[in-house]
């Protein structure tokens, strides 16, 4: 069965979510993990340097402008990915869901060439982090900083990294037992998080202070 926008919706809200076998196959396979990567938002870790790049505006941050080259770099041999499991069927799927607004990027632009961002999923008052790339250094945690102030003023409940990496644990992120992720996602679902609470482009120093303020 093809992968629609509604079957990810529906998997999403079940603790679901899909990866292809590889950059080349039509497989697909629906993952569930007993160890679930997540960020208490009100225990987001931005060190001192971090703060300060944000501050300095150092990238234009976008919002929704390039959905599908962010994708297509999350997973290109261009940003160092040998092997990925973003295939045409999720590229199609996820690009589907973007146009129904539940997909979104984060983009970091200089002199106009997007060098770095994220991308997932937005349903209710959870967030699902797919993928993140960086073609100049601090790109994607400048973008991850900008999707976490804008949930953090937007109400969101749940930012679900999937899995927990040694890069996303010194950003706070812990991994939880599947039982707990289901408490966190049961939450998360039953509140109406707010992606576009914020302006389309809001300053890295207003981003520092929504998230510093209540940590």
């Amino acid at each position: 069965m093809k992968l629609s926008p509604e079957m990810l919706l529906e998997a999403y809200q079940l603790g679901f979510f899909p990866m292809g076998e590889s950059r080349d196959s039509d497989e697909l396979m629906w993952v569930k993990p007993k160890l679930r990567g997540v960020f208490p938002l009100d225990r987001f870790h931005m060190s001192r340097s971090l703060r300060k790049i944000v501050r300095q505006d150092r990238f234009d941050v976008r919002i929704d402008t390039a959905f599908t080259d962010v994708m297509q770099l999350c997973a290109s041999e261009k940003a160092g990915r040998d092997e990925t499991w973003i295939n045409d069927e999720i590229l199609e799927a996820y690009a589907g869901l973007h146009a129904i607004g539940h997909a979104h990027s984060l983009e970091c632009w200089r002199e106009n060439q997007l060098v770095g961002g994220l991308y997932g999923v937005s349903i209710a008052g959870a967030f699902f982090g797919e993928s993140m790339f960086s073609l100049e250094t601090d790109a994607s945690k400048v973008a991850l900083c900008h999707l976490v102030g804008r949930m953090k003023s937007g109400g969101y409940r749940l930012l679900d990294s999937q899995f927990l990496t040694p890069h996303l644990e010194t950003l706070g992120a812990i991994e939880v037992p599947a039982e707990d992720y289901e408490d966190w996602l049961d939450k998360a679902l039953g509140v109406q998080g707010d992606f576009n609470a914020l302006p389309a482009q809001i300053s890295g120093s207003s981003i520092v202070q929504l998230i510093t303020q209540t940590s």
